[in-house]
C-alpha cells in the first residue's frame, strides 16, 4: 500500500518484547523501488520464532501464517524493530503476534506501524513429528 501522506508516528509498543532489529538494503527491493514483502514475511517468522524457540526448547516449525497485513511500505534505509508477545500456548503449538515498526532514516524517533502478524509454530521432534511444549 503506496501513499501520498505521511501516516503519523506512533509510540513503540511496551506490552512486547523487541526481538530484532533489521535495516534493509537496496537488494531486498522490488521493481517499485519499495522492499519486498516476502522480505518482511521472512524477518517476521525470525522475530517469532524467538519467542517460539524460548518457550519449545528444541526444534520446532512454523506451520501456520494465520494472518499477515501490511500497513505502509518499507524503504531502503528504514531501521526496523520487531516486537513479539506470546498469544497462545497449546500442547505442541506455540501462536505469536509480531508487530513491526518502522523508523524512517531521515525522521529517526519516530515510529509508524509498518506490518503485523500472527504466527503459529510447533514443537517437533528430530522425525519431525510434534512434541509437547514443555509446562513452564
Amino acid at each position: 500500500m503506496s501513499t501520498n501522506t505521511s501516516p503519523e508516528s506512533v509510540q513503540l509498543p511496551t506490552d512486547e518484547e523487541l526481538v530484532l532489529k533489521v535495516i534493509p538494503m537496496p537488494g531486498d527491493c522490488n521493481q517499485n523501488g519499495d522492499i519486498f514483502g516476502g522480505w518482511v514475511m521472512a524477518q517476521v517468522d525470525l522475530a517469532g520464532s524467538v519467542l517460539g524457540g524460548r518457550h519449545t526448547h528444541g526444534r520446532f516449525a512454523t506451520v501456520a501464517v494465520n494472518e499477515f497485513i501490511f500497513k505502509h511500505p518499507v524503504r531502503v534505509g528504514d531501521i526496523l524493530s520487531f516486537f513479539s508477545k506470546v498469544s497462545r500456548i497449546g500442547r505442541t503449538s506455540i501462536t505469536v503476534k509480531v508487530e513491526v515498526y518502522a523508523e524512517r532514516y531521515v525522521s529517526q524517533g519516530q515510529y509508524v506501524k509498518v506490518t503485523e502478524a500472527s504466527l503459529t509454530y510447533v514443537a517437533i521432534d528430530e522425525q519431525g513429528r510434534p512434541r509437547e511444549i514443555p509446562k513452564a
